[in-house]
């Protein structure tokens, strides 16, 4: 089944269409679905899709070449003699516009460490000069971002688009999982963290409860040991990182903190943040209007999945192991289900804010965001620490939306509405203050009434965000 990236598709569309040589960069973190979505596009497409494998050069240029013959309807173990050879031959190939993908490309240029002054050699002559559309993927994210994208590249400038593939939506995400219920649906988004490789595992036909047990409670469960896997793939010292991922999970999001909670030197704990970082793990996040003042940044998972698997699987081995899965499950994990969506439910309101902010007729905010995120700071009138959910700003047209967001059971009620309307009374530069209020259950009489009575007020609910 293929669900959404309907933007990315469009774009290789549009790319194809016009019949030119093209170099698109397209890259994201594993799992994450770029073979899939490539797979869709080339459909009915001449192309060539090459997957290249931990080994060395040699090995590479010999599956490659197999792939060339095979679309010349060559049945052949002859291999090319050199890359620039096999390379001579995808352009004879691309005198009908051909595809040329070279997937997990890090693999390939650690393997041939000429290989992208090679491709640099071919974009400048031969290959500008046909129909050929080259598709460079890869999941190593800080390779992508340094040695393909960054200025020491040899192809560096030569990419005539670049696509940095992320994970689904709530939307989106919930398309994989049509029967079940809206909050069902919130939170298969939280434990996949949206990448579509995990939201395949749900089946909607089984309760959330048999759906973590099996994907995550048991030895034999995708997802038991996942998060590992994926750090000794990308990194060298996954058991530090490891700590430090804990340590976030767990509620420690300044640098102090984290590296009280592991033990670890400040100045270690930096350069491990910022691995994480890179491999899209991790977060940096400043307060909205504050990105400038270091004292207000914290780090946070930007993977929701990892959020869950560090709380609830990391340290509960030995339940896994012995076969108490159902007991982990009732105890640990169910009665803290609201209180780990609560930020899931937080960026499923940001994602809602920023579809709103995109449109222009039918429902639409007050006026266009141009800066939104979570502020936190102390009020210098009440002297004590605040947090707003979600603020949105324009400082061209003096406004501000200030957002709340409750993911709980009980109806949402006037003392939420009035504590955002006191917060928001410290913010004197904003001339025109707006006001919404998000809720996963319904929200009291008394808050629809002071909301239609102000008119400044917006009340909305989990099931008018899908």
């Amino acid at each position: 089944m293929f669900v959404g990236r309907e933007k990315e598709l469009a774009e290789l569309e549009r790319l194809y269409s016009t019949k030119t040589y093209q170099f698109v960069i397209l890259y994201g973190r594993r799992r994450v679905g770029k073979s899939t979505l490539i797979n869709q596009f080339i459909q009915n497409k001449q192309a060539v899709y090459f997957t290249a494998v931990e080994s060395d050069s040699r090995r590479n240029l010999e599956l490659f070449s197999g792939i060339l013959m095979k679309l010349r309807g060559i049945e052949s173990e002859a291999m090319f003699s050199s890359w620039e050879k096999a390379f001579d031959e995808a352009a004879l190939l691309s005198k009908k516009r051909l595809v040329l993908i070279i997937d997990e490309y890090p693999y390939l240029a650690q393997a041939e460490k000429s290989i992208s002054s090679i491709l640099q050699h071919y974009c400048d002559t031969v290959f500008k000069k046909i129909p050929i559309m080259i598709i460079l993927c890869g999941s190593s994210m800080s390779f992508m971002e340094n040695q393909v994208l960054g200025y020491q590249s040899p192809l560096y400038g030569r990419r005539t688009a670049q696509m940095k593939i992320e994970p689904f939506g709530y939307g989106e995400a919930a398309a994989f999982v049509p029967k079940y219920t809206l909050e069902q649906k919130a939170l298969v988004y939280g434990i996949s963290g949206g990448i579509p490789k995990y939201l395949e595992l749900i089946n909607d036909s089984l309760s959330i409860k048999n759906n973590i047990i099996k994907n995550y409670l048991i030895i034999t469960g995708y997802l038991y040991e996942e998060p590992v896997n994926l750090l000794k793939q990308e990194l060298r010292e996954p058991a530090k990182y490891n700590m430090i991922i804990e340590a976030i999970a767990k509620g420690a999001t300044r640098m102090n903190d984290i590296s009280t909670k592991t033990g670890l030197d400040s100045s270690a704990v930096s350069n491990y943040i910022n691995s994480l970082i890179s491999l899209g793990i991790l977060r940096k996040e400043s307060a909205v209007t504050e990105e400038k003042n270091k004292r207000k940044t914290l780090y946070r998972l930007a993977d929701t999945m990892f959020i869950f698997w560090y709380r609830y699987v990391f340290g509960n081995e030995f339940s896994i192991v012995t076969g108490d899965a159902e007991s982990l499950y009732d105890n640990e994990i169910e009665v803290n289900l609201n209180h780990f969506m609560g930020p899931v439910f937080e960026k499923m309101c940001a994602e809602y804010l920023g579809r709103l902010n995109a449109i222009h007729q039918g429902k639409v905010l007050p006026f266009k965001i141009r800066q939104l995120g979570r502020w936190w700071g102390s009020n210098p009138v009440t002297k004590t620490e605040e947090e707003i959910d979600l603020l949105g700003v324009n400082e061209k047209l003096s406004s501000a939306l200030f957002c709340e967001c409750k993911y709980r059971n009980q109806p949402t009620d006037l003392s939420v509405l009035n504590d955002l309307l006191a917060k928001a009374e410290r913010w004197q530069e904003y001339k025109h203050k707006y006001f919404m209020l998000f809720s996963k259950s319904r929200f009291s009489k008394e808050v629809q009434t002071m909301a239609k009575k102000r008119g400044d007020v917006q009340l909305v609910r989990l099931e008018e965000m899908y």
